[in-house]
């Protein structure tokens, strides 16, 4: 199957700085795909050349086999991580002046049901709450029936009930057949959403695959965590190494069952145990590190 893009040695120079340094990779139609970094690794820099935004200092990209041309603008769908809306129009005044835009559009009554807008259409932009605009703003990013779609970490700063409705709503867009490119820096959402993420760092894409394949190829091993009071005296001669972890102790293992069992030989009090299995975010901190980065 061909791609529906595919980016080639991709490189964006600021004057001294790299900001993307050889960016490769190719999407298949129907996939989400997270690009996913810590602050200043270079994915909001790939993402706006990738749409065109911003002109990159070297490197290729194709749309549909080909070098995009005049048809790219009319066939993606971009929800920006910051937009400004004009305050004095209404969201259903919006959409109709967005759908002037392009040739080929969806009804707005088909957006305002799969956007769940219904509530807030007659509202000034100003007006909305912040789950409201990010709707909306998924919303104007499907006026033209996209066939690939951006989405520039579109759940920052929403509650998680907001959070997962978009979550919710994002997926169905997904079943419906579209494309999709997913920069966030919340990796639960990367695990949830995407097939295939990539992680970029210092401009460079570090490793990339399926979030499963990713998390058994770098973040082997499940954390057992109970509170440390349940860890007396009697606990001595325990076999794991054992953390302590401000009020908690950590144990870290292979083997879950073998784990539990040493657990129950030494008596210990199993009742506000949790398990935690690696995920997406164990694999990020592992291969980016745990230092903040401004």
């Amino acid at each position: 199957m061909e791609s529906i893009l595919k980016v080639k040695n991709l490189v964006k120079h600021y004057r001294s700085v790299v900001a993307v340094d050889g960016v490769s990779f190719a999407l298949q139609p129907g996939v989400c795909f997270g690009l996913l970094g810590p602050n200043g690794a270079g994915k909001t820099t790939t993402i706006e050349v990738i749409e065109d935004v911003i002109l990159p200092t070297a490197g290729e990209i194709f749309y549909k086999g080909a070098p995009r041309g005049p048809s790219f603008r009319e066939e993606v769908g971009i929800q920006f991580q910051s937009t400004a809306l004009l305050n004095f129009l209404t969201v259903r005044e919006t959409l109709q002046t967005f759908k002037s835009f392009f040739t080929q559009t969806a009804p707005i009554e088909e957006l305002v049901e799969l956007c769940r807008l219904g509530e807030f259409l007659d509202q000034y932009n100003d007006k909305i709450s912040g789950g409201q605009r990010q709707r909306f703003l998924l919303a104007l990013a499907l006026i033209n029936r996209p066939e690939l779609l951006f989405l520039d970490e579109p759940s920052t700063g929403l509650d998680p009930q907001a959070r997962r409705n978009l979550w919710d709503l994002i997926q169905n867009i997904k079943a419906a057949g579209k494309t999709m490119i997913l920069t966030t820096h919340y990796m639960e959402e990367a695990q949830f959403l995407c097939d295939e993420v990539a992680i970029m760092d210092y401009g460079k894409i570090i490793v990339q695959g399926t979030p499963e394949a990713l998390i058994r190829q770098h973040s082997s091993g499940t954390t057992v965590v109970m509170p440390r009071d349940r860890f007396t005296p009697k606990t001595d001669g325990f076999p794991l190494p054992v953390n302590t972890v401000k009020n908690n102790v950590e144990i870290k293992t292979d083997d879950v069952n073998q784990c539990l069992e040493q657990l129950i030989a030494f008596g210990i009090d199993l009742s506000d145990m949790t398990v935690r299995s690696p995920n997406l975010e164990s694999v990020f901190l592992n291969l980016t590190g745990r230092q903040l980065r401004e």
